[in-house]
């Protein structure tokens, strides 16, 4: 526990200025605008339906369920995400460091430098056997501090040699220090790779634990490695290759040869290697592709991927040794033989000596396979957003760093020469890695930066242009967003993009052939199709805004933002009773969706559902009482109900909020002048006028209440201004009129009805008033 509390606070150290990185690029489909996360308590949705949101969980349920359980920490506050991603570097390590100690363990105790790997159970050295290999007459007891490789073959232990340990713990302490490490750690949806890594050692820590125990431990162990291996295949499909591994290292550091590893553990190779049907199952439910970004038909030629991956792992090595520069998103491109050729001459001999030492120095073999086989799915299938990815160096990276310290350690048999020699190794490591850290917590700089190391990567300039619109900077974003499209027209983001950019700028009619295109590209891209359907609605064209978001609910029935504003479109309509079917299923995706309250409750008050409407507004405002609309329109439908004290209050809460709400001080004017407090209603009248001179309604109230004071001037001004604003308003016709004939202006009142009467025939009170005053002026 000690070497792992160690551990944790050197990664403590070197990712202390993390747990405020913002969410980046792949984060916001995965994460912000992920539905499923939202509800921990719907497996269903969290294991199944949530691996269609963002390519990163796409056929990953594990990832999926920890952005969960971390949204149900801290919502959309990054800094549960990042807690949870460092644990998991963390743990990881501590599981590497128990791989590394007990390898090194098993191969002191079974293995004679310079001879061929005999293990426990050859005729040689059999379990329990006394004999340990040949020992030199003239090394006697006082020399025990010689380092792997000496003459001295005596059993290490933390007991007899503390340098196993040294050496285990510098290996561990090193890989998290390394800052190849931080796009695994830091960029949140990479959990995906330290997940996968976390599980991958532990399925074989596991097993070499089971190697290690007879009887009923044996098998427990081995069903936990099985548990492991399951969960690392429902993290990502880089834990294809764990069962080979494991049946290497039996073969290498337990059994001596593969009849040997199959005869003594072929129950349990049989168990993980089923596990590749879990795997299966989980790319089949991605169409067989990751939404189109992995496989053999992405738009991507394989030989030109192939030959692109001598250079990425060639430069994975050279990151290994010389961590800089580092780059976020390298983009797409593919080289050709000429180009490939020098990458291929470092690669290929490496994997050639590898293949020599698997069966001349088995030890060796294992760490050149292990650092192969775990970068092989992803250097063998294509991938059309990624050649070229950090974050895949996570567990390979380990072999490149036990090799290196192995060396060191040999090369410093000494204790403390090979400590001195690891913190020289392991500090700067640490100091580079915050440094790469304090990078992430601008995400405008860390594209900028991205941009400047691989100008020709389209995903690098729609990052930039990404911050840029984040920071209410749409023109600028703009011109990032049309280079990307330029480097790849057949990149769907890239359109979609630059969309988002035009919409911003208000230009609508440009907006809308940047989301046709991403839609073209890419038929399921609902982001497209949601942002389409709201520029359709804004520029009016109801039906085919609603068939987009018809489309967004189809593909993304979860997503409770397209169902809304399909609702919005159906009010716009005029078909209230659908809108409310819509805002309710938005609700019930998003029990806190407060805008889907609001706007049900306004629905409901157009139907004249009036207690309803109430309800929706009381709960909304539980959410969010500071909302002066929502104290508004609560009084509306308490109002509409009779309560209309109980509307006077919610109005007067409205103007304490917000004291400029004219609509609020309109309403309560009114109310109070029907309650007969005419002085109270006059004030805010006056002040719904002054907010809003150009509505005649408030000029045509205030007259109202002028009458009532008996101030008649006052109150034919008013109405002569309301008549000017709006010339049909037949009841400040209606009301003029009652104002000049309380004046003893008796033709004018006639014409004033008359006009009313005239603008609206079915209108009875100035038809009375006519009738009233013709009786009057009846010889």
């Amino acid at each position: 526990m000690g070497w792992a509390a160690l551990l944790a606070l050197a990664a403590l150290a070197a990712y202390h200025n993390t747990f405020r990185v913002p969410f980046l690029f792949d984060d916001i489909p995965a994460i912000v605008d992920n539905p499923t996360i939202r509800h921990l308590g719907n497996l269903k949705d969290v294991l199944l339906t949530g691996t269609s949101y963002g390519v990163t969980t796409s056929g990953r349920p594990v990832v999926n369920l920890s952005l969960a359980l971390c949204y149900a920490i801290s919502g959309t506050d990054v800094w549960s995400y990042h807690a949870f991603n460092l644990l998991v570097h963390v743990l990881a390590a501590t599981v590497l460091f128990g791989v590394v100690r007990r390898t090194i363990l098993r191969g002191t105790k079974h293995q004679v430098p310079g001879s061929k790997f005999q293990g426990p159970d050859t005729k040689v050295q059999g379990p329990g056997s006394s004999v340990q290999g040949p020992v030199s007459r003239d090394q006697g007891p006082g020399k025990r501090d010689q380092g792997p490789g000496t003459g001295d073959q005596r059993p290490w232990s933390m007991d007899q040699d503390p340098g196993i340990t040294l050496v285990a713990f510098s290996v561990a302490l090193i890989w998290t220090l390394h800052p190849l490490q931080t796009e695994a750690v830091t960029y949140l949806v990479q959990r995906a790779e330290s997940l996968m890594g976390l599980f991958y050692l532990l399925t074989l820590y596991c097993f070499i634990r089971g190697a290690e125990t007879e009887g009923r431990g044996r098998g427990r162990w081995f069903v936990l490695g099985v548990i492991a291996c399951v969960l690392g295949m429902a993290s990502k499909e880089v834990m294809a290759t764990a069962p080979v591994i494991v049946l290497l290292y039996d073969r290498t550091f337990v059994s001596g040869s593969f009849r040997e590893a199959w005869r003594r553990h072929r129950g349990l190779h049989l168990a993980l290697a089923a596990t590749w049907l879990v795997l299966v199952a989980l790319v089949a439910s991605t169409g067989w592709s990751r939404g189109a970004t992995v496989g053999f038909n992405v738009g991507v030629s394989p030989w030109g991927f192939w030959l692109t991956q001598f250079e990425a792992v060639a430069r994975y090595l050279r990151l290994a040794f010389w961590p800089h520069p580092l780059v976020f998103e390298y983009g797409v491109f593919t080289l050709g033989w000429r180009d490939a050729a020098p990458y291929a001459l470092v690669v290929l001999p490496l994997a050639a000596a590898t293949l020599v030492a698997l069966r001349r120095r088995p030890a060796a073999g294992f760490l050149g396979a292990w650092f192969f086989a775990i970068l092989a799915p992803t250097s063998v299938v294509p991938g059309a957003m990624q050649v070229i990815v950090e974050h895949r160096m996570y567990l390979p990276l380990a072999a490149v760093i036990a090799a290196v310290v192995v060396g060191v350690a040999r090369a410093f048999p000494r204790r403390g020469l090979t400590a001195l020699a690891m913190a020289a190794l392991a500090l700067p490591l640490g100091l580079l890695t915050e440094r790469r850290n304090a990078l992430y917590n601008d995400d405008l700089a860390l594209w900028q930066q991205t941009v400047d190391e691989s100008p020709a990567s389209a995903r690098a300039q729609v990052g930039l242009g990404a911050a840029l619109h984040l920071r209410n900077r749409p023109r600028e974003a703009l011109v990032h967003h049309l280079i990307a499209v330029g480097l790849n027209p057949n990149e769907a983001s890239s359109h979609y993009n630059a969309g988002l950019a035009l919409t911003a700028l208000g230009q609508l009619a440009a907006a809308m052939p940047q989301y046709r295109e991403a839609i073209r590209i890419d038929p399921k891209f609902c982001p497209a199709h949601y942002q389409l359907g709201l520029a359709l609605m804004l520029t009016h064209r109801l039906p085919e805004a609603e068939a987009e978001f018809a489309e967004a609910v189809r593909l993304q029935p979860t997503l409770a933002e397209a169902h809304f504003e399909w609702g919005a479109a159906l009010v716009q309509g005029g078909r209230l009773a659908e809108a409310v079917d819509k805002y309710r299923e938005a609700l019930r995706l998003k029990p806190d969706f407060l805008d889907a309250e609001f706007a049900l409750g306004v629905a409901l008050y157009q139907l004249n559902r009036a207690p309803e409407a109430a309800a929706c507004f009381r709960r909304a405002l539980q959410a969010r009482p500071d909302s002066a609309g929502g104290h508004f329109n609560l009084g509306l439908a308490l109002a509409r109900i009779g309560r209309t004290e109980q509307a006077m209050a919610e109005y007067a809460e409205a103007i304490r909020l917000d004291p400029a709400y004219a609509m609020a001080h309109y309403n309560l004017g009114i109310a109070l002048g029907q309650a007969g407090r005419v002085a109270e209603s006059l004030n805010h009248l006056r002040e719904a006028a002054r907010l809003l001179p150009e509505f005649a309604g408030a000029h045509c109230n205030l007259g109202i209440a002028l009458v009532q004071a008996g101030r008649l001037p006052e109150a034919v001004e008013q109405y002569e201004t309301a008549l000017r604003l709006r010339p049909d308003y037949a009841v400040a016709h209606n009301n003029l009129g009652l104002a000049y004939a309380m004046q003893g202006r008796l033709d004018e009142a006639r014409k004033q009805w008359e006009r009313a009467l005239a603008l609206e025939p079915n209108y009875e009170e100035p038809r009375r008033n006519l009738a009233r005053l013709d009786q009057e002026q009846a010889p």
